[in-house]
């Protein structure tokens, strides 16, 4: 009894566990059988049209059968032109009714098949919408919050926070300009920890579009590009991070289409320009980049969070 108790909960579980599986995929499994029902039809229309040509040819000599008739003047008596006129209606409805029948199962596999394709493209539409919904209610979130660190603590304490700059503390050696002396002085400087980049941060390298072993032909190639993504901004109105992304060769990624950058000078929602972080002065490889030591670099993107609604 146990046994059987314990195999009707299993097959229970099974049956929900594939039940959410088929529910998961089933933008890829409708689209999947639509690209195949749409190939199928398409096989099953060529089948029919061999056929179809039978199917003419019996209506050919009905109908030629009916004017031999009608021109007959022996029958004229027991075959009218009204006669006539039905007998073709008839013909005409016949080979009507039998050449949808001959392509009725590739019409409606056809049919079938566009229907998954459509239902398709409307489960991952809503999939999108809903996706886009959560990631602007944390973006909205994540925004207020630096507003309020803004608010109380200043921009320099949003600053290093986002970019989780530290005071590093270390000894120099100069030289006393009045004695002539070497002496050690104890410098801070602010540093940024290089973890401490954004999701959307990429490297700019050998795997790139326009990259050069000449790290001056590079930085001037990414000079050009922030240059060109500006001008698009402000020409357009918006710009997505994918856009960006295209332009330098780096594989484009899901949350690249929703979020980027807004252009509105009388109410801005972030910067109101394109920042790929070449500049960014507390990272000791960035630093390297610009002065030429370095052919390679991260870039991170200011982007303004989902931009879909703000268009």
């Amino acid at each position: 009894m146990k046994k059987l108790e314990v195999t009707k909960i299993m097959s229970g579980t099974f049956l929900k566990k594939v039940g959410f599986q088929l529910k998961k995929h089933s933008p890829e499994i409708l689209l999947v059988a639509g690209v195949v029902g749409t190939v199928a039809s398409a096989v099953l229309a060529c089948k029919a049209t061999t056929k179809l040509s039978t199917i003419l040819e019996k209506t050919k000599e009905d109908v030629d059968q009916i004017h031999d008739c009608l021109a007959d003047e022996g029958l004229a008596d027991q075959y009218t032109k009204e006669d006539g006129q039905k007998d073709l209606a008839i013909v005409y409805a016949q080979t009507g009714i039998k050449i949808a029948k001959l392509y009725a199962p590739a019409v409606i596999l056809g049919a079938l098949s566009i229907t998954g394709i459509l239902a398709s493209n409307n489960i991952l539409r809503k999939r999108n919408v809903a996706i886009a919904a959560a990631y602007a209610a944390v973006d909205q979130g994540f925004k207020d919050y630096r507003k309020r660190v803004v608010d109380r603590f200043g921009n320099e304490v949003d600053r290093q926070l986002k970019h989780n700059i530290k005071a590093k503390t270390f000894d120099e050696i100069e030289v006393d300009p009045e004695t002539g002396k070497e002496q050690k002085v104890e410098k801070t400087v602010d540093i940024a920890d290089p973890d401490g980049y954004s999701d959307y941060a990429r490297f700019f390298d050998e795997s790139c579009a326009g990259w050069e072993k000449n790290p001056e032909y590079n930085l001037m190639f990414l000079r050009a590009e922030q240059n060109y993504a500006n001008d698009r901004l402000r020409s357009r109105g918006y710009l997505f991070l994918n856009e960006v992304y295209e332009r330098l060769g780096i594989p484009m990624t899901k949350a690249g289409q929703i979020v980027g950058w807004v252009y509105n000078p009388d109410n801005p929602v972030g910067d109101n320009y394109v920042d790929f972080g070449i500049y960014e002065t507390n990272r000791e490889r960035n630093r390297a980049f610009v002065n030429g030591y370095e052919r390679t670099i991260l870039l991170d993107f200011n982007v303004d969070g989902n931009i879909l609604d703000l268009i």
